[in-house]
């Protein structure tokens, strides 16, 4: 009998009719991150607002192999560019979640509650710095979803000399990767508030993009008036 309420106690929680224990969600997620690989190509959009010490609103498109990135923008300020803007650089992915994602070798991860989404539960955790942070960049919450056990929504605070702010970052699956949604960022910036919203779509995998993706482009040619006679 024992076996059997075992064995139905596990059921139930695999299909998130009941909370699992704190410290298996985590050993789970740890081993989730831990077999995560980024694409190896990868072509999406994304939109930012920018708000108070600079107004911008942009969308970009970028086709990114490992660092190599090619970003295009699209329009400014809801018109669509008539030559749009290109610039090839060597960047990481700086929003690629095995690189934002708490792990419990760098933070303390205290349980929260479980939050019912839809027919499962996801399960929120605080977490706090073992050492302090050198770039500024800080997580102090967590919410790892139920059935892939990967972080579904990341809060976070950042600083440096002249700017200091708090954010979100949601995630979630698109085709077998699990990817950034939106952004939102609330900050202080000289003494003056900003705020910025980022918002990712249209995403696409291919196996691989041709070399010629990241070739610099050729600058257009220069209109010229024929001589005055």
């Amino acid at each position: 009998m024992r076996r059997i309420v075992v064995l139905v106690f596990g059921v139930l929680a695999l299909l998130g009719a009941v909370p699992m224990d704190s410290q298996l969600v985590l050993q789970r997620y740890e081993l989730e991150l831990s077999d995560l690989k980024p694409p190896k190509a990868m072509i999406f959009q994304y939109a930012v607002s920018q708000a108070g010490t600079t107004a911008i609103e942009q969308r970009h498109q970028i086709y990114r192999t490992g660092k190599k990135v090619r970003d295009e923008i699209l329009a400014v300020d809801g018109k669509r560019l008539a030559h749009k803007v290109v610039r090839i650089e060597d960047r990481p992915d700086r929003y690629f979640i095995g690189r934002i994602a708490p792990h419990s070798s760098a933070y303390t991860m205290l349980f929260l509650r479980a939050v019912r989404d839809g027919r499962h539960l996801d399960y929120e955790f605080q977490t706090s710095p073992l050492v302090a942070s050198s770039s500024g960049f800080v997580v102090t919450r967590v919410v790892i979803d139920g059935l892939t056990f990967l972080p579904k929504t990341i809060d976070f605070t950042t600083s440096n000399a002249i700017a200091s702010g708090t954010g979100s970052i949601t995630y979630g699956k698109q085709g077998s990767h699990w990817v950034p949604l939106a952004a939102t960022v609330d900050a202080t910036v000289n003494g003056k508030k900003a705020r910025e919203r980022i918002e990712w779509s249209d995403y696409r995998f291919p196996s691989s993009l041709p070399a010629s993706t990241f070739n610099t482009p050729k600058p257009l040619p220069q209109q010229t008036l024929s001589p005055i006679e």
